[in-house]
């Protein structure tokens, strides 16, 4: 059981009004390209967008027309914050995602296309499971319709993107080649503005699919 102190600082990190509308929230490691997809889906050149990991350092919420954006920190890596403020942010991240999963009509998973299989590959030497793939499959179990946003494909070579896709769908645990896979993956670079518009679609159909299966339920 969660203590009642807990629970008011909890309160105290989440930044913007509580809302009866559907959620859809978006995740991802530090430096990942998640405010900039935020402030491009919001239109709210406002957002604070930085170039050190770690500027969202609380929970942000940002009013649609039919559904709440909800702009998570960042994890892992964070400039200069020590070790155990990371993992605290962390714990908070699987806390507001659990209290929350019932209104949650979906999720972001904004991962770096270029660096991806090189991070799970350092993980994998120790024995451990990447963070972003364990987040991946938190956000499967609880049936919040993940999506993951592959950014800075712009830094991969262009006659290199179907080997590196298909190693990225693999790594997620899907079978190449990854273009079948495009209800779940969405290739993107931020940066040169391409590939992010599918999402405001993608976001759309899940709302309105949420909204039907909470009037007949």
């Amino acid at each position: 059981m969660r203590d009642l102190k807990d629970i008011e600082k909890f309160k105290k990190f989440i930044k913007g009004e509580e809302s009866d509308k559907p959620e859809v929230i978006v995740v991802g490691r530090s430096n990942v390209g998640k405010s900039t997809l935020v402030r491009m889906i919001t239109n709210n050149k406002s957002i604070r967008v930085g170039k050190k990991p770690g500027v969202t350092l609380k929970i942000n919420k940002y009013p649609m027309k039919n559904y709440t954006l909800v702009d998570l920190p960042g994890f892992g890596f964070m400039s200069g914050l020590d070790r155990k403020v990371e993992e605290s942010i962390k714990d908070k991240i699987v806390w507001y995602i659990e209290d929350n999963c019932d209104k949650i009509a979906c999720s972001i998973l904004v991962i770096d296309g270029k660096a991806f299989p090189e991070i799970v590959e350092r993980w994998d030497s120790r024995n451990e499971i990447p963070i972003d793939i364990e987040m991946f499959q938190f956000l499967k179990e609880l049936n919040l319709n993940p999506i993951v946003l592959i950014n800075k494909m712009d830094k991969v070579k262009r006659e290199k993107w179907d080997e590196q896709l298909d190693k990225i769908v693999e790594l997620f645990g899907y079978n190449p080649p990854w273009r079948q896979w495009s209800d779940i993956f969405v290739v993107s670079s931020l940066k040169k503005n391409f590939g992010w518009h599918r999402i405001p679609h993608m976001i759309n159909r899940y709302v309105e699919e949420y909204k039907r299966k909470k009037k007949v339920d």
